[in-house]
């Protein structure tokens, strides 16, 4: 059965679960807590991605890049779509003339 491999990584669940409260993002939030969850054998990841509204293969993804690359792997990153939200800017004093 697939499961998070935390000792790889210097981990044991329960850093997964403080990660899954303390992450800046919430989808590492997420990620984090699916990890846990399957790790303590608490759930699997069909039954975990069947609860968080996931495909099987998302949180299966994220048990094999964690096993793989550890806590880095699963970081979340901006992949497209649009940018953040920037406040505009003031107008220079230049175009105000």
């Amino acid at each position: 059965m697939l499961r998070p491999e935390c000792a790889k990584w210097n981990q044991d669940p329960e850093d997964l679960l403080k990660l899954s409260t303390e992450a800046a993002h919430p989808r590492d939030r997420e990620r984090y807590l699916a990890l846990y969850m399957i790790g303590t054998c608490q759930s699997n990841a069909t039954k975990w991605a069947e609860k968080i509204g996931r495909e099987n293969r998302t949180v299966m993804g994220w048990v094999h890049l964690y096993n793989s690359q550890g806590p880095e792997g699963i970081a979340y990153q901006h992949s497209g779509g649009l940018p953040p939200f920037l406040p505009k800017t003031r107008k220079s004093k230049s175009s105000q003339s």
